[in-house]
C-alpha cells in the first residue's frame, strides 16, 4: 500500500524512523509529504534528517491508501496549514487507515475527525482530544476501526504492530 507521511520540522526522530521502517519492512511504500519537495527536515533531537518526497501542493489524499502522523512538534506546525488539514480530512473521510502517535492526533483534531472515536495520545494532547469529543484511553495503543493511535516512544513497537495489522486487513484505495 502507498502511505502518506505528513511531516514538518522538529518531528520526533524515533517515532518517524521506527514507524517508517516497520511499514517499509512490511512491504509498503511510505511517501514523505511536507510543505515543499526536496526540503530536508531535522528531527527534534537532531538524530534524523529526512528529505521531503512530495510537496503538499502536488498531492491529493485520494493518491494514498493510508496516513502516518508522527509526533514531536511537527503536528503543531502542520495543523496551522489549511492544505495539510484538508489532506488529513480527505484521507479520514475516505475511511482509509490512519496511524498517529504522540502529538500526531493534533492534526486529526484540526481536521475535525475525532468526535466519538476511541483514541490515545501523549498526556499533553489527551485533554485536547477529550475537548474535541474523543473517547480517550491511556494505554499504549488504541485501535478504533482504521484508526491507530499511540502515546509515546515506549509504545512504538505496539503501535507499529497494530498499524501493520490494520493494513493487512485494509483494501487498497486503487482496487
Amino acid at each position: 500500500m502507498r502511505i502518506g507521511c505528513l511531516l514538518a520540522e522538529h518531528f520526533e526522530d524515533s517515532e518517524f524512523r521506527t514507524s517508517f521502517e516497520a511499514l517499509r519492512a512490511a512491504g509498503h511504500e511510505v511517501v514523505v509529504i511536507g510543505f515543499e519537495a526536496g526540503f530536508v527536515l531535522r528531527g527534534i533531537r537532531r538524530e534524523e534528517q529526512v528529505r521531503i518526497d512530495r510537496g503538499i501542493a502536488h498531492v491529493r489524499s485520494s493518491d494514498f491508501d493510508a496516513l502516518l502522523l508522527p509526533g514531536g512538534r511537527s503536528p503543531e506546525r502542520l495543523r496551522g496549514d489549511a492544505r495539510m488539514v484538508a489532506f488529513t480530512k480527505g484521507v479520514c473521510l475516505r475511511d482509509r487507515p490512519v496511524f498517529a502517535i504522540c502529538h500526531g492526533p493534533q492534526l486529526l483534531i484540526a481536521a475535525g475527525v475525532v468526535q466519538g472515536r476511541t483514541m490515545t495520545a501523549c498526556r499533553s494532547v489527551q485533554g485536547e482530544l477529550r475537548s474535541a469529543g474523543a473517547n480517550v484511553v491511556d494505554q499504549e495503543v488504541a485501535v478504533d476501526g482504521n484508526l491507530v493511535t499511540s502515546r509515546e516512544l515506549g509504545d512504538l513497537q505496539a503501535f507499529s504492530k497494530a498499524s501493520i495489522r490494520v493494513l493487512d486487513h485494509a483494501v487498497p484505495a486503487y482496487v
